[in-house]
């Protein structure tokens, strides 16, 4: 069989296993090993557990689980509400301040955390409450937490780019500080929108209010005296302090990635254990099975999906699409559109990591023939991918939120997320005629990139 038809009958029967249900890992694994023992040598199924350490053997992936660590720690205690009640009460008097104050916890959180799911979870199972309570929409609040929690994967410390970076062999800190600016980007359309939404809604409340009609609580404000503003903080300025702490070892070349995880990890430990008292075993143990679970999903997907490369690679599979790609001689924007469409396709059943890991191996030789910088496309890449987590059919941040809140419609929650989507794809279109927005802050902190 030629290689194209090899590659057909791998793709279909990709598709087949993944739909039948299967988890994800394992779907990856069986096709992979499959088509090993059909086209590749006998002798190859021998090394088949061989291949998947060599491939995981990676002193930046020792990483994933340390951070997960670290989230975890601070999604299970009440970090996340506190942060969440110390910025409403700083943000009050901003209109939409509540909606304002969810976005920009989604983002610190994430920025702590590194799971978009924790932060939709952590965030939205005290924001979403609060602003039905003063009268926002439940689709308004629902695609303000959604769309908050995609910050995951873009904020550093982020999964997500990490295993980008293996994928790509670039650096890890070059990619996490080419996020920052566009995740302050993204925070600025969400925040911008909530505002502009909180006053619709507020107008419409109002119309119907001096028309005789009831007083809504979206009418109503909240007021809070200084002392009550300045009592939240002491809670929540340590994880700050924790996050702040874990960048500068980070960047200012004071320990590698793995390093600034495992102190991430053992920090956050000891900040809920002196803040929260959470130190018993009983305690901790919610965490720790948080951590084992999220950690050896991750890594079994991302070890499968490293074995489906190899042989993808070994049966000339992505060579071969890689080389198509290329023949078609399309413009370099015509390939980047064509690439970001099949990245938007792909996030309608598959998660971040098995996108990245799937589709790594193709896209980036002919990315490189036509000279984009790996760096801002592997930005540009995670935010598409971030709408994947929040628009159908999977959406995983929609199903956290309506694990969160049951009482909103799936369709309400869907309708929320939709303007947040358009706004990511604004951000997007943005850094393709301003690039600098993700590249500035990596070359004024370690210097441009000889490798672009």
């Amino acid at each position: 069989m030629s290689v194209f038809g090899i590659g057909v009958a791998y793709g279909i029967a990709t598709l087949l296993v993944m739909f039948s249900g299967m988890p994800i890992a394992f779907a990856l694994g069986a096709v992979a090993v499959v088509f090993m023992g059909i086209y590749m040598p006998a002798a190859s199924l021998d090394t088949v557990t061989q291949n998947v350490y060599e491939e995981m053997a990676s002193i930046t992936l020792l990483s994933i689980p340390l951070f997960i660590l670290k989230g975890a720690a601070i999604g299970k205690s009440r970090a996340g509400q506190d942060l969440y009640s110390a910025l409403h009460a700083w943000l009050h008097r901003v209109p939409g301040g509540l909606g304002v104050a969810n976005v920009f916890a989604c983002a610190l959180f994430a920025a702590m955390a590194g799971s978009s799911p924790a932060t939709c979870s952590a965030i939205g199972s005290a924001g979403i409450p609060e602003m039905r309570k003063r009268g926002y929409s439940g689709g308004f609040a629902a695609g303000i937490i959604a769309a908050g929690g995609t910050l995951g994967i873009l904020l550093p410390p982020s999964i997500t780019m990490i295993l980008f970076a293996v994928a790509a062999e670039k650096s890890l800190g070059r990619l996490f500080l080419a996020g920052i600016g566009p995740g302050l980007l993204l925070v600025s359309l969400f925040g911008a929108y909530a505002v502009i939404r909180f006053r619709q809604e507020y107008a419409a409340a109002a119309a119907i209010y001096e028309k005789g009609g009831p007083e809504a609580p979206i009418l109503q404000r909240d007021e809070y005296t200084l002392a009550e503003r300045f009592s939240v903080l002491p809670r929540v300025i340590p994880f700050v302090l924790l996050l702040t702490g874990v960048m500068i070892a980070l960047y200012g070349g004071f320990a590698t990635p793995s390093e600034t995880a495992g102190l991430g990890g053992l920090l956050a430990l000891a900040l809920i254990a002196a803040i929260y008292s959470v130190w018993r075993p009983g305690d901790l143990a919610p965490i720790m099975r948080s951590t084992i679970r999220e950690s050896t999903m991750l890594m079994m997907i991302i070890g499968m999906s490293l074995l489906y490369s190899y042989v993808m690679s070994y049966l000339h599979i992505s060579q071969s699409v890689a080389e198509s790609i290329v023949a078609m001689h399309l413009p370099r924007w015509e390939l980047l559109f064509a690439i970001l469409v099949m990245v938007v396709v792909l996030g309608f059943f598959l998660p971040p990591v098995s996108i990245i890991l799937m589709t790594a191996p193709i896209i980036l030789p002919p990315l490189r023939a036509a000279n984009f910088d790996i760096i801002w496309f592997g930005v540009v890449m995670t935010i598409v991918m971030e709408m994947g987590l929040i628009h159908p059919p999977v959406g995983l941040n929609i199903f956290v939120i309506r694990n969160v809140a049951p009482d909103i419609p799936l369709s309400e929650v869907i309708w929320g997320t939709l303007p947040f989507v358009l706004l990511m794809m604004l951000a997007v279109l943005l850094l393709c005629f301003v690039p600098e927005i993700s590249t500035w802050l990596p070359d004024l902190v370690m210097g441009p990139d000889g490798s672009r």
